[in-house]
């Protein structure tokens, strides 16, 4: 069987004008060869992403609709009732269309249907060259690859952690509506059609997000071979210290053993307790006493100036706040 790229090329070549029906995966649209819209059952069409964004209302697609129906394209009404504007229609329409050609591109086990002369009730909004198309899906799966290599995450729910180790997060607003809209229960897919989002955009945000440390991997499976899901990078955790217990020991448990004496830290020959006092004025710290090697002269200097002082205090204030 052939693939779906191929197909679509044969139909450019012959400037074919009409539907290509990948079964339930979903459809393309051609004008004269080139793509002008596609739909997949894997991401939201354009009604539903500007009905989810309350850009336009339900009645208003029916009707959109029924005008299409009539002879009149979809599209052309939303513009002339001011409902849209010529902008706003078309970059709805490139944004559904790379989003469902990306699901579509690799679909398999369907076999293709071709109707002659059917279109989509927008209308032609938007024009792709079938080679360009491609190209663009093959660039997105790579970087889905260069964000997060395993795409196993994509067909299961999305868990964000209850905890974690960072201190603080940055997130896109994208991945901000995945966290905020993850129910635990609802895979990618069906949360991009909850959000009103498209599709890609959902999965780029939960592999970011999975590389980030911030959802929750799945359990491999028992005899799975080492390294074949990654796991999510985490950081390593400090080592509890062991409990010393107090008090007197049980009946009939032994005594708890003393702890141990920490070993005495051998001070150097010759060095005094406490440092010279310091006299007001004085620009350089004196000896701290004679040694073998001679005088202190590598301590750095102070001027004991209290402007010195309170730039220590600011700086310490602010590494305070940063941690």
């Amino acid at each position: 069987m052939q693939s779906v790229e191929n197909i679509l090329r044969g139909l450019a070549d012959d400037r074919a004008t009409g539907s290509l029906r990948l079964g339930k995966a979903g459809t393309f649209y051609l004008t004269d060869g080139r793509v002008t819209y596609a739909e997949s059952t894997a991401a939201p069409r354009v009604e539903d992403l500007l009905t989810a964004g309350r850009r336009i209302s339900a009645h208003a697609v029916r009707q959109a609709r029924q005008a299409a129906a009539e002879g009149r394209w979809g599209g052309e009404q939303l513009v002339d009732k001011g409902v849209l504007t010529r902008g706003e229609l078309e970059f709805c329409v490139l944004n559904a269309v790379l989003d469902a050609a990306y699901f579509l591109c690799d679909a398999t086990g369907h076999r293709p249907r071709f109707r002659p002369g059917e279109l989509h009730w927008l209308g032609p909004q938007w024009y792709f060259e079938v080679t360009g198309l491609f190209r663009e899906c093959k660039r997105r799966k790579a970087r889905l690859d260069e964000t997060w290599p395993s795409a196993e995450l994509d067909a299961l729910p999305v868990v964000p952690l209850g905890r974690i180790t960072a201190q603080r997060v940055v997130l896109t607003p994208m991945q901000w509506e995945v966290l905020v809209g993850a129910d635990s229960a609802t895979p990618p897919a069906d949360l991009a059609q909850k959000l009103g989002r498209p599709a890609y955009s959902v999965l780029l945000a939960v592999r970011q997000l999975a590389s980030s440390g911030l959802l929750r991997m799945p359990e491999p499976e028992p005899g799975a071979e080492p390294g074949a899901v990654p796991a999510a990078p985490a950081r390593p955790a400090k080592p509890a210290a062991p409990a010393v217990p107090s008090g007197p020991s049980a009946p009939g448990m032994p005594a708890a053993p003393d702890p141990p004496t920490p070993l005495a830290t051998p001070q150097p020959p010759d060095t005094p307790d406490l440092l010279p006092k310091r006299t007001r004025g004085d620009t350089k710290i004196p000896d701290a006493g004679a040694t073998s090697s001679g005088s202190s002269d590598w301590l750095p200097a102070a001027t004991g100036d209290p402007t010195d002082l309170n730039l220590l205090i600011r700086l310490r204030n602010a590494l305070e706040a940063l941690t």
